[in-house]
């Protein structure tokens, strides 16, 4: 399969573009709207890995673009622009999925995957507990039906503890696998996102607790009210 990455960065570009070819797929790079927009003028790609910040503006602009000539392409955004809102504005522009910088190798390449899974019609079930749900290839999260943002992390956290509903994701390893250590900063961030999440999941009526464990780690649970 062929994947285009659009991406201003040459170094960034070509680390992608490396990552990408290692994982078996044909790459094709563009720095710019106005090149991206010419290479698929001339040629079908499976998916895009889309870049905002371009030099010749944002690179949402293209996505309608992208849907009108290649409707069956993926478009994987991937960008700085980590804020909820941003982040909304591209999926609703019509982007499948949306990623933020700096990335994991390892999830950009699995999110690759699960996007040309679905190209495919090779889609994974959905997660369910309480009245939420989970679609593990896009990563959308719902609670009865309607759609619910969550920032990266929490949504990776959400992820873990609905895969293994009432089994204890441990701390230690949620701190290696989240930010690659255990120092004491990101024991504070951690704490902060599960914070939030509970929090977001109690105001969604999501039917589901986040629960501690002996201080050792967090799984998940329907309410018991």
């Amino acid at each position: 399969m062929h994947i285009l990455i659009v991406e201003d960065n040459v170094d960034l570009a070509a680390k992608l573009a490396e990552l990408v070819t290692s994982c078996g797929f044909d790459v094709d790079r563009a720095g710019s709207i106005r090149e991206a927009r010419e290479i698929i003028d001339t040629r079908d790609f499976a998916l895009v890995v889309l870049d905002r910040r371009l030099p010749d503006g944002d690179g949402i602009g293209l996505v309608p673009e992208i849907r009108r000539l290649r409707p069956r392409m993926r478009v994987l955004m991937l960008t700085a622009l980590d804020d909820e809102e941003e982040m909304v504005a591209g999926l609703d522009a019509g982007a499948d999925d949306y990623l933020t910088k700096p990335y994991n190798p390892k999830e950009l390449t699995a999110r690759i995957r699960a996007n040309l899974r679905r190209l495919d019609g090779d889609r994974s079930p959905s997660i369910r507990l309480g009245e939420l749900s989970f679609e593990p290839d896009s990563r959308e999260v719902a609670v009865r039906g309607e759609a619910i943002v969550l920032q990266k992390r929490e949504l990776d956290l959400l992820e873990t503890l609905m895969r293994k509903p009432g089994r204890v994701a441990l701390r230690d390893r949620l701190l290696e696998d989240f930010y690659g250590d255990k120092d004491e900063l990101h024991v504070n961030n951690l704490n902060v996102v599960v914070s939030h999440l509970r929090r977001r999941l109690k105001e969604c009526g999501a039917g589901v607790e986040i629960h501690a464990a002996r201080g050792i780690g967090y799984f998940i649970a329907k309410s018991s009210a």
